[in-house]
């Protein structure tokens, strides 16, 4: 294989590790800070669980090997990096897939950024107001009079987590197929006419994601086949027009690409 063949692969190569980097130290910027306030932090994250226990004072959470509070604590300071950085992470992994775009497209970039922020936000924001509380209440329901809910740090703040992300992801689909659809890797018809199975596909993503209860099951999928139906609307407004529509558009986006490069250089 010659050089020339090579050098675009290395370039890309180059720039993912440039972009990844640049995200490693904001999420690192973001966990120096987010560790001075470890310990409220923490406790806001609890809120629902402590609203959800009430008077039970049966009902605490304990920690049951003597570094897991400090192991958690620093867990917690980098969950708050990652969401802190976030506006970070997302521009730098739309900058990274800007050269598939024309020039003319690369000025909704930003719109683009500030919109993934916003969705993930929305998405945390739902799993931590919404499903927390429901989920909480139903597996604290299995408590009586003889069996008590002895609560560790480590599975709250893994159980917690993982839903905040996988919530704050899953928002992203309204972004994701539009943005596919801008592509042309898929349309409008092709959206609407597997809408069934993407149905099929939310349920067992929530099934997979969530505890295996039927209320957190139904609170993802729900919001999941109402964010399909928004991904259809940009789909249809934002998506790949007919060649005929868009007959101006004749660079390609390697040699946008290529022109942004040397208007930089």
């Amino acid at each position: 294989m010659s050089t020339e063949e090579k050098s675009p692969f290395t370039e890309h190569l180059s720039e993912l590790r440039d972009r990844l980097v640049r995200s490693a130290i904001a999420v690192g910027i973001g966990f120096c800070i987010a560790y001075f306030f470890k310990e409220k932090l923490f406790e806001i994250l609890t809120i629902p669980l402590v609203k959800a226990i009430g008077d039970d004072k049966n009902t605490q959470m304990i920690f049951t090997g003597l570094p897991e509070a400090f192991f958690t604590y620093l867990k917690v300071s980098l969950l708050a990096g990652v969401v802190a950085a976030t506006p970070v992470l997302f521009y730098e992994f739309w900058m990274f897939v800007s050269p598939g775009l024309y020039r003319n497209e690369k000025k909704y970039l930003f719109p683009i950024v500030l919109l993934t922020v916003f969705f993930f936000i929305v998405g945390s924001s739902f799993a931590y107001f919404i499903v927390f509380p429901f989920g909480f209440q139903f597996f604290l329901g299995f408590s009586t009079d003889s069996i008590h809910a002895m609560l560790s740090m480590k599975e709250y703040l893994s159980f917690a987590s993982k839903m905040l992300l996988a919530f704050g992801l899953i928002f992203e689909l309204p972004l994701v197929l539009t943005f596919m659809a801008r592509m042309g890797l898929v349309t409008v018809p092709f959206l609407q006419k597997n809408r069934k199975f993407a149905i099929l596909i939310f349920f067992i993503v929530a099934a997979i994601l969530t505890p295996p209860d039927v209320v957190s099951q139904v609170l993802m999928a729900i919001p999941l086949m109402v964010l399909y139906e928004i991904s259809i609307i940009g789909a249809r407004v934002f998506g790949k027009k007919p060649e005929s529509e868009t007959e101006e558009n004749t660079e390609s986006p390697e040699d946008s690409h290529e022109a942004d490069k040397s208007e930089e250089s």
